[in-house]
C-alpha cells in the first residue's frame, strides 16, 4: 500500500476483542456502537468460538483482524490462510519465525484466493524485551531480530508487519510500501499492564504506523465508545 493518502482514524484503530466468549465480545462492539469498523480476534476468543466468531463479526460490518500469529509447516499455514479467508478475516497474522518455505506458502495461498486477508508477518512480540530474546537463544536486541524477521518476511512475499513502536520507524524506513500495525498501544496515563515496547496512538502515528491496535483501554474503560472517540481523536491530532 502506499501512504500518499492519509485514512480515516476510524479506518486506522483496531478494538482488540480479547474475551472469552462471543457474548463478552459482542457486548463490547454494541456499547461501542458506530465508533469503530475494526476488531481483532485473537487466540482466546478464536479457540472458544471459531470461525464462526469471524462470520459474526463480518456480518455486522466489522472489519476483522484474525490474529493467530501462524506458526505451523506450510501446507498447515497455506489451508489456515484460505480457511480464515473464508471466514471472512481482513488481515491475518503468522510469524516470521516460521522460515521463508511457510511465509512463501502463505503468499502463495493468498494470492490465489478472491478478496484474500493482507498477510501480517510478526516480528518480536512486544512482550519481548532482551531477556526475553535472550532466555529463547537470541542474542540481539529487539531492534535488529525486527529487521532480520521482516527482511525475511518480505523477501518471502509478505508485505505487512507487526511490530513494535520501538521498531515501527525503522522498519517504515526499510519497507516504505509496507502496511504497518502496531500493538501495545496506551493512550498517556494509562496502565502498560504486560507490554514491554510501548507507544502513544499519535507518536506512533506520527512515526508511520498504518493500524494501531487497543485493547484493555477500551475494553475496560466505563464508557468504551468515549474511550475510543479520545484515540481517534488523539490519531486524528497526529494527521492535521
Amino acid at each position: 500500500m502506499t501512504h500518499s493518502a492519509p485514512k480515516p482514524p476510524q479506518d486506522r484503530l483496531i478494538v482488540a476483542l480479547d474475551f472469552p466468549d462471543a457474548a463478552s465480545a459482542l457486548s463490547l462492539t454494541e456499547r461501542l456502537g458506530q465508533t469503530c469498523r475494526w476488531v481483532k480476534v485473537g487466540l482466546e476468543l478464536f479457540i472458544a468460538e471459531g470461525p464462526k466468531i469471524v462470520a459474526t463479526l463480518a456480518g455486522r460490518g466489522f472489519n476483522v483482524f484474525l490474529d493467530l500469529k501462524l506458526h505451523d509447516i506450510p501446507n498447515t499455514v497455506a489451508g489456515a490462510v484460505r480457511t480464515a479467508s473464508a471466514a471472512g478475516a481482513k488481515l491475518l497474522t503468522l510469524h516470521a519465525s516460521g522460515g521463508p518455505a511457510m511465509l512463501e506458502a502463505a503468499a502463495a495461498a493468498a494470492s490465489g484466493l478472491s478478496g484474500p486477508p493482507q498477510l501480517l508477518a510478526v516480528t518480536v512480540l512486544t512482550s519481548m524485551d532482551l531477556a526475553q530474546l535472550n532466555a529463547v537463544g537470541v542474542p540481539d536486541l529487539p531492534a535488529a531480530q525486527v529487521a532480520r524477521l521482516a527482511s525475511v518476511a518480505w523477501n518471502s512475499g509478505i508485505r505487512g508487519f507487526v511490530c513494535s513502536a520501538e521498531e515501527l520507524a525503522s522498519t517504515r524506513a526499510s519497507f516504505p510500501e509496507s502496511t504497518l500495525v502496531i500493538p501495545g498501544i496506551r493512550p498517556a496515563g494509562a496502565a502498560i499492564g504486560d507490554q514491554k515496547r510501548v507507544a502513544t496512538p499519535a507518536s506512533a502515528i506520527a512515526a508511520g504506523a498504518d493500524f494501531l491496535v487497543v485493547g484493555r483501554p477500551i475494553a475496560q474503560a466505563t464508557d468504551p465508545a468515549a474511550a475510543a472517540a479520545a484515540i481517534l481523536d488523539d490519531i486524528a491530532s497526529a494527521t492535521r
